[in-house]
């Protein structure tokens, strides 16, 4: 599923190519990924310009004028493509967006969990408040990361770092990676982790979470940018998808495990 640096990847691409732009057009190939009927959809959204691109967690958010937000969330295998002027949609392009200066922007989801919804101000901040606090923010500290820790003391370290009510973003692929950095083995209990070690993963997560933006994210599945290319940060994971292998810190070997059903790597030697 694409996380944190992958949706930001998009925001950032998207946001020279569509802000300012108005939607000239809608086409659905695939109904059921929407929120309203699809006529109605596509009546309350063409004609609207583009005044903004946000990304809160893993959903990337299009501020559009008059009271409206187009909120796509890519689950696991949603790609949004800036696809230019002369596009070849795939079998799996399920809603076409054309703009003003006729680029289109197609929305495709190979597994079809992803969804895009089109919501008001009001609907959006109470999807927003679902979410816990952003990683990446100023006003995120290592302080803050205890508090979360000491409300949930029994729980696994990382499907905690995964609790998007918790924290906004992490997801199975940089929770690990966080954890390796950190030397904590993804099956410590929130309440057995000291302050130093807190300090050491919050430095970690943020420094995993900047790396992958600024290689465009991991392409471990379906995920590409919004021009279509893979992100180059796989090359760069420690432990994901690794097992068997040597461990690059340590002369340990990299194990899987199922933690919260979720495929788990970690090197038992070095993670403690």
């Amino acid at each position: 599923m694409p996380e944190l640096p992958e949706v930001e990847t998009i925001r950032r691409q998207l946001e020279s190519k569509i802000v300012g732009k108005k939607i000239n057009d809608i086409k659905v190939h695939y109904a059921k990924l929407l929120n309203l009927p699809e006529k109605k959809f596509i009546e309350q959204v063409v004609g609207s310009k583009i005044i903004a691109l946000k990304r809160r967690a893993k959903i990337l958010i299009w501020d559009l004028e008059g009271d409206k937000n187009l909120v796509f969330h890519l689950k696991m295998a949603g790609q949004v493509i800036w696809a230019g002027k002369n596009p070849n949609p795939a079998r799996y392009t399920y809603v076409i967006f054309t703009l003003s200066d006729s680029n289109k922007v197609f929305f495709n989801d190979k597994r079809k969990f992803g969804w895009v919804k089109l919501l008001n101000n009001k609907e959006l901040e109470k999807l927003l408040l679902s979410y816990g606090p952003e990683p990446l923010d100023k006003n995120f500290t290592w302080q803050k990361l205890k508090e979360i820790l000491s409300k949930k003391k029994r729980i696994r370290i990382k499907p905690l770092l995964m609790d998007q009510t918790l924290l906004a973003g992490v997801g199975n692929i940089y929770a690990q990676e966080a954890c390796f950095c950190a030397g904590i083995s993804p099956e410590r209990k929130a309440d057995n982790i000291v302050d130093k070690e807190i300090e050491k993963l919050y430095d970690c997560l943020k420094k995993v979470l900047l790396d992958s933006i600024k290689h465009h994210g991991t392409s471990a599945d379906a995920y590409v940018d919004a021009l279509g290319n893979k992100g180059s940060f796989e090359g760069r994971l420690k432990v994901y998808g690794r097992q068997g292998e040597k461990c690059y810190r340590c002369a340990g070997i990299v194990k899987k495990i199922k933690l919260g059903g979720r495929g788990t790597y970690f090197c038992s030697k070095c993670q403690k």
